[in-house]
């Protein structure tokens, strides 16, 4: 069972999500199959939808190395 958090953020894409964090869409998607960063399966195609806040907060994470 999947148990998501209670928050406001918003869905974003992988287009999106890459966009906002300057990397290809194929390296988010392999940085979610990695479990680097997490991410939501919806719809029977099994879409990715990452929370707008977990992308801002890995961008302040790898923007400090």
């Amino acid at each position: 069972m999947v148990v998501l958090r209670q928050t406001d953020s918003k869905l974003l894409t992988v287009k999106e999500a890459a966009q906002i964090l300057h990397v290809h869409e194929n390296t988010l998607r392999r940085w979610t199959d990695q479990g680097i960063i997490s991410t939501f399966r919806i719809g029977p195609r099994g879409d990715r939808r990452l929370q707008e806040d977990d992308v801002n907060e890995f961008k302040s994470h790898i923007g400090n190395k």
